[in-house]
């Protein structure tokens, strides 16, 4: 008589739930839910320092064109910051590198606080601070969730993790607003050294439990040992793969800022003409683009984190990541040639609307996934490159293409919308390279499908 075959195990309750959102198998929930957790946290403490970033740097004269060109300068100083990023965690084990890094963030805080409070003018070494910060930390946390999950997983699981992201901004700009009046605007970069320090604290239990559960890790000896001493720049250069990722970074942020321009100067331009039609008085105009803003903002991260629980998953799980990192370039294409041929304020809404939204939602967990089939060396730094130094530049160029524009060729919204429609068409074919690379690569790694 023939055995009867063992039954699987069953999920546990947690599993199961998750399951709702993404294809998460027996014992998976624990770690996952800890780590999106633990993202939740970092991005709320970000949203919660955003309004302390608009009040210090705008409160002095030229506060505008300050904060814009402080942008290219966050791209200078991480030129620098990220090789020394790179030889520290040549020299570190991971969970000794994260500890340093967000300790050292942390600690700046009340350093701030006590600046701001004593009347200090802080506002634009504030603002270079939080840029580096959000990029280099959040990088660094996504790093680490490469490195404790396999290829397969990652595709399965991140985006419950990006969801966790997704959540915090949207908790942190909503507690920034309550606390604000309460606390004082300085005080909240207290709050928000408190947060970070309740993240740190929950990474520790998290690696501290991965350690404890070798078996379940990649590489387990490897946690333990220093990252690796390559240049983080030359990670990148000699690497096609990591070229590709970096090229359609820059590409995505150069095209995504031109089009933020498109729209304010759409809605600023809407806004000028009431008053000139006499709807709108002087003294209201900067509330008719507030009140715009707070709805746009709403509406789009709505969108996103609807798209992120519900669709990002079964989306990856359908078409592969090979295809769904064209997804965004094909709806920004779509977006910027209506925007184009209709340049109105509902239009030009709308499209920026759904790019965005794609962009927080499916094209982010996407390209924390595209790390998936890169070493350890290559996470923890090459993803810097990527993620900080390259988005900066495509900022860069973004302030270059509309200051040229503007001054040189006075360019009007279709012009700038027809510029991101050629940005957009080099953008696509990069991303179906990238997706054949990744492709490639996972199933050369495992035998896996991408």
């Amino acid at each position: 008589m023939a055995a009867t075959p063992l039954a699987a195990p069953s999920k546990l309750p947690l599993d199961r739930f998750l399951s709702l959102f993404a294809d998460v198998q027996r014992d998976e929930g624990a770690r996952l839910l800890l780590l999106a957790f633990n993202v939740f946290l970092i991005l709320t403490a970000y949203y919660v320092m955003k309004p302390v970033r608009e009040a210090l740097i705008l409160a002095q004269p030229g506060g505008a064109e300050i904060k814009s060109y402080s942008m290219a300068l966050q791209a200078v100083l991480l030129a620098g910051i990220v090789p020394a990023y790179g030889a520290l965690a040549g020299r570190l084990p991971r969970r000794r590198l994260i500890n340093i890094v967000t300790a050292f963030f942390i600690a700046c805080l009340p350093v701030f606080f006590l600046a701001a409070e004593a009347g200090w003018p802080v506002g634009i070494a504030f603002f270079l601070w939080i840029g580096i910060f959000s990029l280099m930390v959040i990088a660094q946390f996504w790093a680490y969730a490469n490195d404790v999950y396999s290829p397969d997983a990652g595709k399965r699981l991140f985006a419950v993790i990006a969801f966790g992201a997704s959540s915090g901004a949207v908790f942190g700009a909503y507690i920034s607003g309550q606390l604000i009046g309460v606390l004082g605007v300085h005080a909240m970069l207290l709050a928000a050294a408190v947060v970070l320090a309740v993240s740190l604290m929950l990474f520790n239990v998290i690696d501290a439990r991965e350690q404890g559960q070798g078996a379940a890790l990649r590489q387990p000896a490897a946690a333990e040992a220093p990252i690796g001493d390559g240049n983080a720049f030359a990670l990148v250069l000699r690497n096609r793969y990591l070229l590709l990722i970096g090229l359609m970074v820059l590409l995505l942020n150069w095209v995504n800022a031109t089009g933020e321009y498109v729209l304010s100067s759409i809605v600023q331009r809407a806004a000028e003409e009431q008053v000139a039609a006499g709807t709108l008085s002087r003294e209201r105009e900067g509330a008719f683009i507030g009140a715009f803003y707070a709805d746009y903002f709403q509406v789009v991260n709505v969108i996103g984190m609807l798209l992120q629980l519900f669709l990002v998953s079964r989306i990856v799980k359908v078409v592969g990541v090979h295809v769904a990192v064209c997804v965004l370039p094909v709806v920004a294409l779509g977006s910027y040639a209506i925007a184009a041929l209709l340049p109105s304020l509902a239009v030009v809404r709308w499209v920026k609307t759904a790019e965005n939204a794609v962009d927080y939602s499916l094209q982010n967990t996407v390209k924390q996934m595209l790390f998936l089939p890169t070493t350890r060396e290559e996470k923890y730094k090459a993803k810097q490159v990527t993620d900080s130094f390259i988005v900066r530049a495509g900022d860069v160029l973004s302030s270059a293409t509309v200051f040229i524009g503007t001054t040189a060729l006075a360019f009007g919204t279709a012009q700038f919308a027809w510029i991101n429609v050629v940005l957009v068409s080099v953008w696509l074919v990069v991303a179906i390279l990238v997706g054949r690379e990744f492709r490639r690569r996972t199933e050369a790694a495992g035998g896996q499908g991408a």
